[in-house]
């Protein structure tokens, strides 16, 4: 659009520095150099929407950039804190089975367990049978007090479940 006016301006001043040589009449003149003028006025116009559209963009860029870089600094700390969370829960979990007395075997299955793994998926990543799995897994619960998968996850999980709240 630009390019449309100032091609304007240039023909319409090419044309009246022509009238000019030609002796045409003022108001020729005066008519055409406002349509010249008029050209010029689209041309800045356009110059200026042009650039206060540029600096919006770089402002929203900006605001935009500083944003991420704060949604990464936030999923940094947050991913730190977590990490602090699960060793520490790891710890917890780890300290428990000492009191249970399993066995290192043992161990690496309530793990897998506690992970939501299958015996069969238990027996494919130890190695072993899945007859094996499945007797290490009965040692486990016999050794805890609890009788199956869904009580060993409840035995760590249940008091990181918040309370319900009762709504007033």
């Amino acid at each position: 659009m630009i390019v449309v006016f100032a091609g304007i301006a240039v023909l319409v001043v090419l044309d009246v520095l022509a009238d000019m040589s030609e002796g045409t009449t003022a108001t020729h003149l005066a008519i055409e150099a406002g349509i010249a003028l008029v050209a010029l006025i689209g041309i800045a116009t356009l110059v200026w929407r042009v650039v206060t559209v540029a600096r919006g963009a770089r402002a929203h860029a900006a605001e935009l950039n500083h944003d991420l870089e704060q949604s990464q600094h936030d999923a940094i700390a947050w991913r730190n804190e977590a990490q602090d969370l699960l060793a520490g829960l790891a710890s917890k979990i780890d300290t428990q089975f000492e009191k249970w007395s399993l066995t290192p075997a043992e161990k690496d299955v309530a793990l897998f367990l506690l992970k939501g793994f299958s015996h069969k998926d238990v027996a494919r990543l130890r190695q072993v049978s899945e007859a094996t799995a499945r007797q290490q897994a009965r040692a486990i619960y016999k050794k805890a007090g609890i009788n199956g998968r869904h009580d060993l996850a409840a035995f760590f999980l249940e008091d990181l479940v918040l309370p319900m709240r009762s709504e007033d």
